[in-house]
């Protein structure tokens, strides 16, 4: 009697259809997720895809080493709607910055500002464009990702054996189970049909996907850690206290010091910040040359009234003004005439005028908007001007005049009289009279 015909064992470790078990105890049941097929060619592959396509399957995708040409339309792609989300994106954020500048410079806080208007479209024009292009490359980015269905950590056809010369020669079909028109036996005999050489069933675990154990601890710590800010932030604001909330980086912020304006118990006017102490002057601040620190000096008997225009019943009278320029200034003529020209443009040309006729461009602009407390600064050419001494004109920069304010906190002594040096000159030039001629060229114009 013949002997009856082995069967192959089971391999060692595994079910009756392959499946190992150790995977199973460790991950759940393994379910079929989808199917790959491979075809010889690219020709074979485009022909294929649309065959899949008029079959109705709408879950499944076409994978090949290198763009093949009308793919898209055998496939039945249609044109992506990514553009429109961009520009709707696009609208919107140029929308929301119109309204949101709108609302703070007209509604919320209307400040008024050399008389421009509240709001206006082109100086809200950079704004405009920053959120017009964030709001579309936000969209380009999020539309791309939410219309491709990614991120997907894993897909079933890195799990094929096959489909690692995707990259080289190999043109693929896969086909998800989760599609409706998806049967195993039914699509495999349709893509062996369409002239694939080979046919593989993927599997996936049913117990889903687990982060490792250390990640997700580290994930738990790491958004414990995050709360921690915002926690100390509302228990501050709970307690209503007067410190900074959150203070991680000292600096000198807690040195022991006192801040501007603080209360002191050490003194008894309880006021941190002292006044000059009477009788004193700080080093390097005695000014004694009253020609080059003041522009004038005072009439005999009125010395004891001190120096300045600060002191208790000082006026115009008990002054006089000197006529020439200190020596330090005549020493160095020529180079504070240039830096004098210079400084009299920045500080005094946007209202006199660069000739000084009291034509400056603010000027220019109030007599415009017809504003009412708009002084129109005076002429450097009248008489009156010209015949003032030049320590009055120093004095006049150094502590204004009407509506004039004081620049001595922004203009330095010498730059003052370099100031002055340059309008004496510029007087001179528009007003020029015989004995400016020069004596060389006087007998040619007799």
């Amino acid at each position: 009697m013949a002997d009856a015909p082995k069967t192959a064992a089971a391999p060692e470790g595994t079910d009756g259809q392959g499946t190992d078990r150790r995977l199973v105890a460790k991950h759940g049941r393994l379910v079929v997720a989808g199917l790959l097929a491979e075809f010889p060619s690219a020709e074979t592959l485009k022909a294929a895809a649309a065959r899949v396509r008029d079959e109705g399957f709408t879950r499944w995708d076409v994978h090949s080493p290198f763009p093949i040409h009308g793919i898209e339309q055998a496939m039945g792609i249609r044109p992506t709607p990514l553009p429109w989300l961009v520009l709707a994106a696009g609208i919107a954020g140029g929308v929301a910055a119109i309204a949101m500048q709108w609302w703070m410079n007209a509604v919320a806080y209307p400040l008024v500002i050399s008389g421009k208007p509240f709001f206006s479209l082109p100086a809200n024009i950079p704004v405009v464009f920053e959120l017009v292009v964030l709001f579309a490359a936000l969209a380009a980015f999020g539309g791309a990702m939410a219309l491709s269905r990614l991120p997907q950590f894993s897909h079933f056809v890195f799990r094929a054996s096959a489909f690692g010369r995707v990259t080289t020669d190999g043109f693929f079909i896969s086909i998800e189970a989760a599609d409706a028109k998806f049967d195993e036996s039914a699509t495999r005999e349709l893509m062996e049909s369409l002239g694939a050489r080979g046919v593989e069933i993927c599997r996936e675990s049913t117990g889903g996907r687990h982060l490792p154990k250390a990640l997700t601890w580290g994930l738990v710590v790491v958004g414990a850690l995050a709360l921690l800010p915002p926690l100390g932030i509302a228990a501050a604001r709970h307690r209503k206290s007067e410190k900074p909330r959150l203070h991680p980086i000292q600096d000198m912020d807690f040195q022991p010091k006192y801040k501007a304006q603080a209360h002191s118990a050490l003194f008894p006017d309880g006021r941190a910040m002292r006044p000059p102490v009477p009788g004193t002057i700080a080093v390097g601040n005695l000014n004694a040359d009253a020609h080059y620190y003041l522009g004038y000096r005072l009439k005999q008997g009125t010395g004891d009234r001190g120096q300045g225009t600060e002191a208790k019943g000082q006026t115009e009278d008990d002054r006089e003004y000197f006529t020439t320029f200190p020596p330090q200034v005549e020493a160095k003529m020529r180079e504070l005439m240039d830096r004098g020209q210079g400084r009299f443009n920045i500080y005094c040309a946007p209202c006199h005028g660069l000739v000084g006729e009291g034509d400056g461009m603010t000027s220019v602009r109030a007599l415009e908007r017809r504003d009412p407390e708009w002084q129109v600064p005076t002429s450097l050419h009248k008489p009156a001007v010209r015949g003032q001494p030049v320590g009055r004109l120093f004095n006049t920069i150094t502590h204004g005049l009407g509506k004039m304010p004081s620049y001595a906190a922004q203009i330095p002594v010498e730059d003052r009289w370099a100031i002055v040096l340059y309008v004496r000159a510029l007087e001179r030039s528009q007003n020029a009279g015989s004995e400016d001629v020069p004596e060389d060229i006087r007998p040619q114009l007799r």
